[in-house]
């Protein structure tokens, strides 16, 4: 009994004891439950945070990515505005063109690089050049690059059938432009060029490959004449075909400028030049408007509106320098400089318009003797000694009214930074200069001797001249004692910025002063002018010595003598005699403006 009892608690220990035990068993599972919801926590927490960085953070980018597959914005460049001449006749206009586009995203570098070996000799440009062209952009970008424009027909009709089978290359239409007179007038109008890197940072509305001006009216204007790019929104397939348009924003066309240059003048002026080196500038006497305004050696702006080519580029290679414009530089004036010592010498109060002085064969100034050109006139005033242009006559009016009037009076007639370039728009031009004694000391560290006054008198030595203020000078005698304010804009004249300015000579200085001027053509040097194809002007002959070289030929002249419309200074490098060849350019222009009547009788060219 006892023994069973002992059993029966030792069985039921035993029992306890495997109950105990079944919860320990039961552990394993919860674990791996646990450890198998933590990494799938985990995942689901990777992909979550995936799923906001694509959305959130980089949802913007890929939206934009995915919507450029199907949708491009087409830029589409604005028409320059036309340039054109005071009666509205082309100078700068437009024709159509096609060029080359690529959209960088299109394609992957790599496969540019491919594509870039196919285009280089249907386009022909460099591989590395179009390579360069992508690079300087997003590889992403969804605007195109124009790596080409203004192709001949020969290089866009192959080039046409080839580019619908590769992606990402456009041949587009669009307006080019053109200078339907070639070089006549190039340093007025200047030339264009697509917007370089310091032009896009300026202008950071300016779009890649736009076109704006580099010289001349063309980059002065360009604000007006340039316009507003526009832009096209369209979806296209995988064969870049375009299937809708789904918005637009037409480009705005630039607007039209007009210049005060007369184009039939302008081309009597360059074609009387020819190909010497020189300039011609002609002014509306009352108003300061620019009717002419020549250089040469010379451009063709058309060069600029293509890629050069090595030919091209040689052209412009001149050692004359073609892009210098030499209607505004200084060059020694010559005797059409006594105008400013016969105006100072009348205001100085040491001569009256009565004056007469004893001429000669030369004077003797410091030990140094100064020649007459001709042997000495006698007895004569102001009139005849413009008429002959006496040197020794005005050797005595220069040293009696010494550099500072002279100088003082140059200014007021215009010449040196008296006459405002700014308003011409042109950029790169310098002043003529007449300096004083205390200026010359100033700038050259060298004292002033009297032989520079002498030399000085007659437009020699260290005065500097250019032909615009040679042409604002003399304006200011045919005017009535205004000087004008040189501009190329007709939408300038007349206004407050272009009002001229009294110079405040005496009516009696302007009425010597023009009395001789037109004796000049009447019975002096520049009698060859005076053959009846034009009406009566007056003028003033010069010929400036160059050390080294033949002298430069001037000319200034206004007409009609009785009442002046029109101012024209010519200089002819190395021309000799200003009656021999700087005259005959300003007749032409003179015919120009005037017609060309029947010649009705001969004269002799009296040469100083």
């Amino acid at each position: 009994m006892m023994q069973r009892q002992v059993y029966s608690i030792s069985a039921f220990h035993s029992s306890d004891k495997t109950l105990g035990e079944t919860p320990k068993k039961q552990d394993r599972p919860i674990h791996r439950a646990i450890l198998l919801m933590l990494v799938a926590t985990g995942l689901l927490g990777l992909h979550a945070s995936r799923l906001v960085e694509l959305q959130l953070i980089q949802g913007k980018q890929n939206r934009e990515r995915a919507e450029n597959n199907r949708v491009r914005l087409v830029p589409m460049p604005a028409n320059r505005g036309h340039i054109v001449d005071r009666k509205g006749k082309l100078l700068a206009a437009n024709n159509l063109a096609r060029s080359v586009y690529l959209w960088p995203k299109e394609q992957t570098p790599e496969e540019w690089k491919a594509t870039a070996e196919k285009l280089s000799p249907l386009v022909k440009i460099p591989v590395e050049e179009i390579l360069q062209k992508l690079e300087e952009v997003d590889p992403l970008s969804y605007r195109p690059v124009r790596i080409k424009q203004a192709m001949p027909p020969e290089v866009f009709v192959p080039l046409a059938e080839e580019v619908g089978q590769i992606r990402g290359v456009e041949v587009r239409p669009e307006a080019k432009r053109y200078y339907p007179e070639g070089s006549l007038a190039a340093h007025v109008l200047g030339y264009i060029g697509e917007a370089t890197e310091a032009d896009l940072a300026a202008h950071p509305e300016y779009p890649m490959g736009m076109i704006v001006g580099q010289m001349g009216i063309e980059a002065s204007s360009n604000k007006k004449i340039a316009g507003v790019w526009g832009d096209r929104l369209i979806e296209v397939n995988a064969q870049n075909e375009e299937l809708r348009l789904m918005g637009e924003t037409p480009p705005k066309p630039g607007e039209a400028v007009q210049l005060t240059i007369d184009l039939e003048m302008q081309k009597a002026a360059e074609k009387g030049l020819g190909n010497r080196r020189g300039a011609v500038v002609a002014l509306d006497v009352k108003t300061g408007a620019v009717l002419v305004l020549a250089s040469h050696p010379t451009f063709d702006p058309n060069l600029f509106t293509r890629k050069m080519t090595k030919d091209d580029w040689a052209t412009l290679q001149d050692p004359e320098n073609s892009f210098l414009n030499r209607a505004m530089q200084g060059y020694p004036p010559g005797s059409t400089f006594k105008i400013v010592t016969s105006v100072a010498g009348l205001e100085s109060g040491k001569f009256s318009p009565d004056s007469i002085l004893g001429t000669s064969s030369y004077i003797t100034v410091g030990g140094i003797d100064f020649n007459e050109h001709s042997g000495g006139y006698g007895y004569i005033g102001f009139r005849d000694a413009l008429a002959f242009s006496s040197n020794t006559f005005f050797y005595q009016v220069g040293i009696s009214t010494g550099p500072e009037q002279i100088s003082k009076w140059g200014h007021r007639l215009g010449i040196g930074k008296d006459t405002d370039l700014n308003l011409l728009g042109l950029g790169g031009g310098n002043h003529g200069q007449i300096p004083t004694p205390e200026e010359k000391e100033k700038i050259y560290q060298e004292p002033w001797y009297a032989g520079d006054t002498v030399t000085m008198s007659i437009g020699q030595g260290l005065v500097l001249v250019t032909p615009l203020e040679a042409a604002v000078m003399v304006s200011s005698i045919a005017n009535g004692g205004y000087r004008v304010k040189p501009h190329l804009l007709t939408s300038m004249t007349g206004t407050p910025e272009t009002q001229r300015v009294h110079t405040g000579m005496k009516p009696s200085t302007i009425q010597v002063v023009k009395e001789g001027l037109i004796a000049v053509v009447a019975e002096g040097t520049g009698q060859g002018m005076n053959d009846g194809t034009i009406p009566m002007t007056a003028g003033k002959t010069g010929t400036s010595e160059v050390i080294g070289q033949k002298d430069h030929s001037l000319y200034v002249a206004f007409g009609p003598a009785d009442k002046p419309e029109i101012a024209i200074a010519v200089v002819v490098e190395n021309g000799g005699y200003g009656s021999v060849a700087a005259a005959p350019i300003a007749k032409d222009v003179f015919q120009a403006y005037f017609g060309k009547p029947k010649k009705v009788k001969e004269s002799v060219v009296i040469t100083p």
